[in-house]
């Protein structure tokens, strides 16, 4: 009998060969089986039977958010194929919903450890506050701050009578050198002598007084703080230890029936502690259902359903790869010793020859840059601009890369050969007076014709490297843009740029507050495509003639224009 969470498709699945590799989550093209159970969830989700708005619908008003759906397309042991339907985090206040899979750890379970342990939490939360809001805590408080007050007061009155005193004594000294006999003067300085004892004496006696006073508040005050103190310390140290345990008992299993929990998991991360909700996304979930209930996986895809959420970049029905800070980890060991697809970027200019040259002279070379290619190497793969260049120019000093450009956008770059030529270029750019200009193909129609973006960015920590609208800790980002041409649902523009953030121009386009038309063929904020249509097609840079210790005899103001790649 199939697991209650497997779903037969409703009409027969169209006619291909089960697939040979399972999908590769973090870069795919939805297989044909997915997109109809794709269709077949989005339909569920139209007619919801619990009260949820997404934010998309006609009607809507009020409080609404879109969640991440998936499916994952899988066999049960008759060989028969269906799918399983997950949603992340919990949708319409539960984690519980029929016709999806379920958590992969339910921390309410109330015979559950996490309900014990949150009631031991509220208790001593309890107690605590009630020791921070005990009106006889808050009435020592406000006497010792009183006392304090008065004692300071006393304390500056008596000083200031002492000094005038002293002062007294000494104009008497002074009087009575001329006006008194040396027997005489002696018994006045030992009267004043013994004055300004007295004095020195009271004044000790004064603060000691008043210390024993200010001490007996304090003490009882102590008391107080002693055990706030010890509850605050108690709470964290059972809070860490409840967290340790919910972390242990998240279990992921693979094909091979091995367990590993999220501590596991991440404690080789540069941040041993997992990030808030990890493991609470569609994907482990739905490989966690069917890994339990010997169901096999075929193929996988996750999408977006409803209103986007402020910072991100979200579009209501498009598909999306997993998350690389909270799923890339698990999905690591839950993927082990399955056949992946290949991820379709990896390696695909490796053989190359060459890259065009548009430019070249003794000190720089300006080049047309692929899309697809690295400009410089990195964590999974070597190839790049940079490594084309040194192959190439083995002589060449300095850093050579002056900027960059994103993996995924092609066009023109400045190649240093020379160590001045780099400093020289790179201060250009650091100076803001080289202009660029980039041209894109947006998925949509612009309504107005020119405009600024300003929209601060910041990456998304918990998925690399995409980057998010955030007005709190992001970096400003302004662009200039200018719509060229309107045609067949897509806009030519052309796009200025006056900072340099990463996925500036890729934000910009397609979050809702800039232009909310993403550039065609974007995999990470709009729909993946053969390639991301954005090609920096114009550079603006002072080109000069040089000496061998590069300095100019004239500026020369060169605009290179690179053929668009569309």
């Amino acid at each position: 009998m199939a697991p209650d969470c497997f779903i037969r498709f409703k009409e027969p699945i169209e006619e291909h060969p089960i697939p040979e590799r399972f999908t590769f989550p973090f870069q795919y093209q939805p297989h044909p089986w997915c997109l109809q159970a794709t269709g077949e969830l989005k339909d569920y989700l139209a007619q919801q039977p619990w009260e949820h708005q997404f934010g998309h619908e006609a009607d809507a008003s009020g409080i609404s958010y879109g969640k991440m759906f998936g499916v994952l397309v899988v066999m049960n042991a008759q060989e028969e194929i269906g799918y399983l339907a997950a949603f992340s985090g919990k949708l319409a206040g539960k984690y519980h919903l029929d016709h999806f899979v379920p958590p992969v750890f339910y921390l309410l379970d109330d015979a559950g450890f996490y309900q014990q342990g949150q009631k031991e939490l509220i208790a001593l939360t309890r107690r605590l506050e009630a020791l921070e809001q005990d009106p006889e805590r808050h009435t020592l408080a406000a006497s010792l701050a009183n006392e304090t007050a008065a004692f300071e007061q006393a304390l500056e009155q008596l000083k200031s009578e002492t000094k005038a005193a002293k002062l007294a004594r000494q104009e008497q000294r002074a009087q009575a050198e001329t006006n008194l006999s040396p027997e005489d003067f002696q018994l006045l300085e030992t009267r004043l002598n013994h004055e300004s004892a007295r004095e020195h004496f009271n004044l000790k006696d004064f603060k000691k007084n008043w210390a024993h006073k200010l001490e007996s508040i304090q003490n009882q005050l102590a008391a107080y703080t002693t055990e706030i103190q010890s509850l605050k310390e108690a709470r964290r140290t059972r809070s860490s230890a409840l967290q340790q345990q919910i972390f242990e008992h998240y279990a992921f299993l693979n094909q091979a029936g091995e367990t590993k929990s999220l501590a596991d998991i991440f404690q080789t991360q540069a941040d041993a502690m997992p990030p808030a909700g990890a493991g609470e996304c569609a994907a482990p979930k739905m490989l966690q259902y069917a890994f339990k209930h010997q169901l096999t996986p075929l193929a996988m895809a996750e999408f977006w359903w409803g209103e986007s959420p402020a910072g991100e970049v979200r579009k209501h029905g498009h598909f999306y790869p997993a998350c690389r800070g909270k799923c890339e980890p698990i999905l690591s060991h839950m993927l082990r010793g399955m056949t992946l697809e290949d991820h379709p970027k990896w390696g695909s200019h490796e053989q190359d020859a060459g890259i065009e040259m548009l430019y070249e002279d003794d000190f720089l070379l300006v080049i047309n840059k692929p899309a697809e290619l690295l400009s410089v190497p990195g964590k999974n793969e070597y190839d790049s601009v940079y490594a084309r260049m040194r192959r190439q120019y083995p002589e060449a000093t300095g850093p050579m890369m002056v900027h960059r450009l994103d993996m995924s956008t092609s066009g023109i770059m400045l190649i240093a050969k020379t160590a001045d030529a780099y400093k020289t270029l790179q201060s250009q750019f650091i100076n803001r007076t080289v202009s660029k200009r980039y041209a894109a193909l947006l998925d949509g129609l612009v309504a107005h014709d020119e405009g600024i973006i300003d929209l601060p960015l910041r990456v998304d920590l918990d998925d690399r490297p995409r980057q998010m609208v955030c007005y709190e800790y992001g970096k400003s980002a302004r662009t200039i843009w200018k719509v060229v041409e309107r045609k067949n649902q897509v806009t030519r523009i052309h796009f200025y740029p006056l900072t340099g953030r990463t996925h500036q121009l890729r934000v910009h386009a397609a979050h809702q507050h800039g232009l909310n038309a993403p550039i065609v063929g974007d995999e990470l904020y709009g729909l993946a495509g053969a390639r991301l249509h954005l090609h920096a097609d114009r550079l603006r840079f002072t080109l000069c003639r040089y000496d061998l210790r590069w300095r100019p005899e004239r500026d020369v103001a060169a605009c290179l224009q690179a053929p668009s790649q569309r």
